[in-house]
Protein backbone atom coordinates (compact mmCIF):
# COMPACT_ATOMS: atom_id res chain seq x y z
CA UNK A 1 0.00 0.00 0.00
CA UNK A 2 2.83 2.24 0.83
CA UNK A 3 4.68 1.97 -2.17
CA UNK A 4 1.60 2.25 -4.26
CA UNK A 5 1.30 5.74 -2.56
CA UNK A 6 4.75 6.39 -2.67
CA UNK A 7 4.44 5.90 -6.83
CA UNK A 8 1.24 7.91 -6.62
CA UNK A 9 3.73 10.55 -5.57
CA UNK A 10 6.00 10.32 -8.07
CA UNK A 11 3.77 10.47 -11.11
CA UNK A 12 2.38 13.38 -9.62
CA UNK A 13 5.42 15.37 -9.30
CA UNK A 14 6.73 13.94 -12.79
CA UNK A 15 3.95 15.07 -14.47
CA UNK A 16 4.07 18.53 -12.59
CA UNK A 17 7.68 18.71 -13.33
CA UNK A 18 7.95 17.56 -16.48
CA UNK A 19 4.38 17.34 -18.05
CA UNK A 20 3.10 19.97 -17.28
CA UNK A 21 3.64 24.07 -18.24
CA UNK A 22 5.30 25.57 -15.84
CA UNK A 23 4.29 29.48 -14.95
CA UNK A 24 6.26 31.95 -16.05
CA UNK A 25 7.65 33.31 -12.51
CA UNK A 26 8.86 29.77 -11.82
CA UNK A 27 10.81 29.54 -14.97
CA UNK A 28 12.25 33.20 -14.25
CA UNK A 29 12.91 32.24 -10.68
CA UNK A 30 14.49 29.56 -11.50
CA UNK A 31 16.59 31.41 -14.48
CA UNK A 32 17.68 34.47 -11.96
CA UNK A 33 18.67 31.81 -9.16
CA UNK A 34 21.07 30.00 -12.06
CA UNK A 35 22.80 33.35 -13.19
CA UNK A 36 23.36 34.53 -9.76
CA UNK A 37 25.17 31.48 -8.86
CA UNK A 38 27.10 31.75 -11.94
CA UNK A 39 27.95 34.89 -11.32
CA UNK A 40 29.60 33.90 -7.29
CA UNK A 41 31.10 30.93 -8.91
CA UNK A 42 32.69 32.31 -12.17
CA UNK A 43 32.85 36.04 -11.25
CA UNK A 44 31.01 37.09 -14.71
CA UNK A 45 27.99 37.60 -16.25
CA UNK A 46 26.54 34.58 -17.96
CA UNK A 47 27.23 34.40 -21.40
CA UNK A 48 26.85 31.05 -24.22
CA UNK A 49 28.13 32.05 -27.55
CA UNK A 50 32.02 32.78 -26.71
CA UNK A 51 32.00 29.07 -26.09
CA UNK A 52 30.69 28.39 -29.71
CA UNK A 53 33.39 30.83 -30.74
CA UNK A 54 36.12 28.00 -29.54
CA UNK A 55 34.35 25.32 -30.64
CA UNK A 56 34.89 27.35 -34.43
CA UNK A 57 38.74 27.79 -33.15
CA UNK A 58 39.28 24.27 -31.82
CA UNK A 59 37.72 22.40 -35.07
CA UNK A 60 39.85 25.17 -37.75
CA UNK A 61 42.98 24.19 -35.30
CA UNK A 62 42.45 20.58 -35.76
CA UNK A 63 42.87 21.25 -39.24
CA UNK A 64 46.38 23.43 -38.70
CA UNK A 65 44.86 26.57 -38.75
CA UNK A 66 46.20 29.70 -36.02
CA UNK A 67 42.93 30.81 -34.43
CA UNK A 68 44.73 32.59 -31.40
CA UNK A 69 45.63 34.80 -34.10
CA UNK A 70 42.41 35.77 -35.55
CA UNK A 71 41.97 39.51 -34.20
CA UNK A 72 39.40 38.22 -32.59
CA UNK A 73 41.16 36.60 -30.12
CA UNK A 74 44.35 39.08 -30.40
CA UNK A 75 42.26 42.21 -29.49
CA UNK A 76 40.39 40.36 -26.64
CA UNK A 77 43.42 38.81 -25.34
CA UNK A 78 42.20 35.37 -25.28
CA UNK A 79 44.67 33.81 -27.27
CA UNK A 80 45.65 31.41 -24.34
CA UNK A 81 42.25 30.16 -23.78
CA UNK A 82 41.84 28.90 -27.70
CA UNK A 83 45.18 26.50 -26.34
CA UNK A 84 42.20 25.01 -23.68
CA UNK A 85 40.75 22.36 -24.72
CA UNK A 86 36.57 21.62 -24.45
CA UNK A 87 36.59 19.59 -20.98
CA UNK A 88 38.67 22.60 -19.54
CA UNK A 89 37.12 25.82 -20.66
CA UNK A 90 34.65 27.14 -18.70
CA UNK A 91 32.48 28.80 -21.15
CA UNK A 92 32.78 25.40 -23.74
CA UNK A 93 31.23 23.68 -20.88
CA UNK A 94 28.17 26.37 -19.93
CA UNK A 95 27.38 26.23 -23.80
CA UNK A 96 27.64 22.54 -23.88
CA UNK A 97 25.15 22.30 -21.04
CA UNK A 98 22.62 24.88 -22.44
CA UNK A 99 22.29 22.06 -25.18
CA UNK A 100 22.34 19.21 -23.04
CA UNK A 101 20.08 20.39 -20.72
CA UNK A 102 17.92 21.61 -23.57
CA UNK A 103 17.93 17.77 -24.90
CA UNK A 104 17.16 15.88 -21.89
CA UNK A 105 14.08 18.94 -21.06
CA UNK A 106 12.42 18.01 -24.52
CA UNK A 107 13.20 14.42 -23.38
CA UNK A 108 11.84 13.98 -20.52
CA UNK A 109 8.61 16.32 -21.50
CA UNK A 110 7.70 13.32 -24.37
CA UNK A 111 7.94 16.66 -26.85
CA UNK A 112 11.06 15.25 -28.49
CA UNK A 113 10.02 14.69 -32.44
CA UNK A 114 11.64 14.67 -35.62
CA UNK A 115 9.90 16.25 -37.74
CA UNK A 116 10.15 15.76 -41.78
CA UNK A 117 11.44 19.45 -43.48
CA UNK A 118 8.58 20.06 -45.79
CA UNK A 119 9.81 22.36 -48.72
CA UNK A 120 13.37 23.06 -49.93
CA UNK A 121 12.58 26.84 -49.02
CA UNK A 122 11.49 26.16 -45.52
CA UNK A 123 15.56 24.09 -45.17
CA UNK A 124 17.02 27.32 -46.71
CA UNK A 125 14.70 29.39 -44.44
CA UNK A 126 15.89 27.77 -41.35
CA UNK A 127 19.56 27.70 -42.82
CA UNK A 128 19.69 31.53 -43.55
CA UNK A 129 18.13 32.21 -40.07
CA UNK A 130 20.84 30.20 -38.23
CA UNK A 131 23.36 32.09 -40.11
CA UNK A 132 22.37 35.08 -39.75
CA UNK A 133 21.82 34.65 -36.10
CA UNK A 134 25.40 33.11 -35.05
CA UNK A 135 27.24 35.70 -37.23
CA UNK A 136 24.97 38.69 -35.46
CA UNK A 137 26.10 37.13 -32.25
CA UNK A 138 29.03 37.04 -32.81
CA UNK A 139 29.43 40.90 -34.30
CA UNK A 140 27.32 42.36 -31.66
CA UNK A 141 29.21 40.26 -29.08
CA UNK A 142 26.90 38.48 -27.59
CA UNK A 143 23.70 36.54 -27.78
CA UNK A 144 20.29 37.13 -25.97
CA UNK A 145 21.63 35.34 -22.76
CA UNK A 146 24.79 37.85 -22.74
CA UNK A 147 22.69 40.95 -24.55
CA UNK A 148 20.11 41.13 -22.41
CA UNK A 149 19.18 38.00 -20.05
CA UNK A 150 22.88 38.61 -17.88
CA UNK A 151 22.75 42.90 -19.00
CA UNK A 152 19.14 43.83 -17.74
CA UNK A 153 19.65 42.51 -13.48
CA UNK A 154 22.66 44.68 -13.52
CA UNK A 155 20.41 47.84 -14.96
CA UNK A 156 22.27 47.85 -18.35
CA UNK A 157 21.14 50.16 -20.68
CA UNK A 158 22.23 48.03 -23.49
CA UNK A 159 20.12 45.12 -22.09
CA UNK A 160 16.56 47.71 -22.34
CA UNK A 161 17.88 48.39 -26.32
CA UNK A 162 18.68 45.11 -27.39
CA UNK A 163 15.15 43.61 -25.52
CA UNK A 164 13.42 46.77 -27.64
CA UNK A 165 15.04 45.95 -31.01
CA UNK A 166 14.54 41.58 -30.11
CA UNK A 167 10.69 42.46 -29.94
CA UNK A 168 10.65 44.89 -33.82
CA UNK A 169 12.85 42.87 -34.62
CA UNK A 170 10.64 39.44 -34.04
CA UNK A 171 7.79 41.35 -35.21
CA UNK A 172 9.52 42.31 -38.65
CA UNK A 173 10.48 38.42 -38.70
CA UNK A 174 7.34 37.18 -38.17
CA UNK A 175 5.52 39.35 -40.92
CA UNK A 176 8.42 38.37 -43.23
CA UNK A 177 7.83 34.28 -42.52
CA UNK A 178 3.82 34.75 -43.17
CA UNK A 179 4.50 36.99 -46.61
CA UNK A 180 7.31 35.04 -48.32
CA UNK A 181 7.70 31.36 -46.67
CA UNK A 182 4.44 29.74 -45.26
Amino acid sequence: MKENQEMGLLKKLYTVVFKNIWPLWVGGVILAALNTVYLLLLGRAWRITTGFTYWSAWVVQAFGGKPQEWSYFVETGRQTEVEQCFFSNDLSLVSFGVILGALLSVLLSGQFKIKKIKTTKQAIAALAGGIIMGYASRIALGCNIGAFFSAVPSLSLSGYVFGLFVVIGAWLGSKFLVKFLL
